[in-house]
C-alpha cells in the first residue's frame, strides 16, 4: 500500500499549504510597504532598467561598475540611495512570486476536496501580470496609469492570498448559535457588505492615483486645504487618464489645481469609507454580540479607526515616511477586514422556517 496517498499525507500537505499561504500573505504586506517606501523616497526610477539595475543584478558599486552603468544609461547617473530601495522592493516581489508559484504547484499536487486548485492557479497567473506592470512602471517612466494599476495589483495579490487562506482554514458553521432573526439579518446585510467592499476598493484606487500623481502634499493643512475649505480645482486635468506616454513622470506633471482636486477627492472618499464601514461594522457587532463572529467586526472597526488616525497624521506631519507606509499597510488591512466579513457571512446558513400546519 502506498502510504503517500493516505489521509495523513493529505492532512500534512494541507497544513503545509496553509503555512506557506500565510507566509505569502505576510510577504505580500511587506511588498506593499516596500513599494510605498520606494515611492516616498522618490526611488521609483532608482534603476532605469528592469529586472536588473543598470544591467547588474544589484545596484552598481565600485568605480568600474559605476562607469559602465553610466555609459549604458548616460541620462541616469547612479544614485545608490535611490537604487537600493528599488532593488530591495524587486527582490521581495520576486520572492513573493516564487512563493505564489510554489503554492499553486503544491495545491495541484495535493488536490482534494479540501484543497482549492483554481484560486492558487489564478493567483499565479495574476502575479505574472503584476510583474509586467512592475516592468512597465520603470520602462514607461512612472506613467501614472501604470503606477496606479501596479499599486492596485499589489492589493489584489494580497486579497487573493488572504481569500485562499480563508478557504484553507477550518470550516465551521458560525451562525448556528445565533438566534434565527439575527442570522436572517446577517444575510440581509450581505449586499451592504459588498457595497462597502466597492467603496473601499474605490478609495484604494483614489489613493493609488494620489500617489501616482504626487498629490499627497497638495493640501498641507487640515481640515482646510491651502487655507480654504474648497480651493480652485481642475477635475478634467486631475482625472485625465489619457496622459501621454514618454515624459519622465518622477515628481508628477500635473498643475497645482489638478493635484488639489485629487487630494480633496481622496479626503471625501475617506469620509465616505469611514461612514459606510463604520455603520457596517457596528451593525455586524450588534447582530453578533456575544458570538465569536463579532471579533471580526471589532478588528475591522479598530483598523478603520487606526487608518483614519494615520491619514490625519499624514497631513499634519507633512507625509513622514513611516506614517505614510503604515497608512498604505492599514489600507490593505481594511480591505482584508471587509473580505473577511463577507466570507464569514457566506458561511452563515439561513434560519430554518418552522413547518406549516395544514388546517
Amino acid at each position: 500500500m502506498n502510504m503517500s496517498s493516505g489521509p495523513g499525507f493529505f492532512e500534512s500537505s494541507h497544513r503545509r499549504l496553509q503555512i506557506t499561504t500565510l507566509a505569502g500573505g505576510l510577504l505580500a504586506v511587506v511588498v506593499i510597504m516596500l513599494g510605498a517606501w520606494t515611492r516616498l523616497v522618490d526611488a521609483g526610477l532608482g534603476c532605469p532598467d528592469w529586472p536588473g539595475c543598470y544591467g547588474f543584478l544589484s545596484v552598481p558599486s565600485g568605480e568600474d561598475q559605476i562607469r559602465l552603468a553610466e555609459a549604458r544609461f548616460p541620462d541616469s547617473p547612479v544614485d545608490a540611495a535611490k537604487g537600493w530601495p528599488e532593488m530591495i522592493h524587486r527582490y521581495a516581489a520576486g520572492t513573493l512570486g516564487l512563493v505564489i508559484f510554489g503554492i499553486a504547484t503544491a495545491a495541484w499536487m495535493s488536490r482534494s476536496e479540501q484543497t482549492p486548485v483554481k484560486l492558487p492557479a489564478f493567483t499565479a497567473g495574476f502575479v505574472v501580470l503584476q510583474a509586467a506592470f512592475g516592468a512597465w512602471t520603470v520602462t514607461l517612466s512612472l506613467w501614472p496609469q501604470v503606477v496606479a494599476a501596479h499599486l492596485l495589483g499589489g492589493f489584489t495579490t494580497l486579497s487573493l492570498l488572504f481569500l485562499l487562506l480563508l478557504r484553507l482554514g477550518r470550516q465551521y458553521a458560525p451562525g448556528r448559535s445565533l438566534p434565527p432573526e439575527n442570522r436572517a439579518a446577517l444575510l440581509r446585510l450581505r449586499p451592504w457588505l459588498y457595497a462597502g467592499l466597492v467603496v473601499v476598493v474605490l478609495q484604494i484606487a483614489l489613493g493609488a492615483w494620489t500617489a501616482a500623481n504626487y498629490a499627497a502634499v497638495a493640501c498641507p493643512d487640515l481640515p482646510t486645504c491651502q487655507g480654504e475649505w474648497w480651493p480652485e480645482t481642475n477635475f478634467q486635468e486631475g482625472f485625465n487618464v489619457s496622459q501621454s506616454v514618454g515624459p519622465n513622470y518622477l515628481g508628477g506633471k500635473l498643475g497645482n489645481d489638478a493635484r488639489v482636486t485629487i487630494h480633496l477627492s481622496h479626503r471625501v472618499g475617506a469620509i465616505m469609507v469611514t461612514v459606510v464601514l463604520g455603520a457596517l461594522f457596528l451593525a455586524f457587532i450588534k447582530l453578533t454580540r456575544g458570538h465569536r463572529l463579532s471579533r471580526a467586526a471589532w478588528v475591522g472597526l479598530g483598523i478603520l479607526a487606526a487608518q483614519v488616525g494615520l491619514g490625519i497624521l499624514n497631513v499634519l506631519l507633512h507625509i513622514p515616511v513611516a506614517i505614510a507606509v503604515a497608512h498604505n499597510a492599514f489600507g490593505a488591512f481594511l480591505l482584508l477586514a471587509v473580505i473577511n466579513l463577507i466570507y464569514r457571512v457566506h458561511q452563515v446558513s439561513p434560519a430554518k422556517q418552522p413547518a406549516r400546519i395544514n388546517s
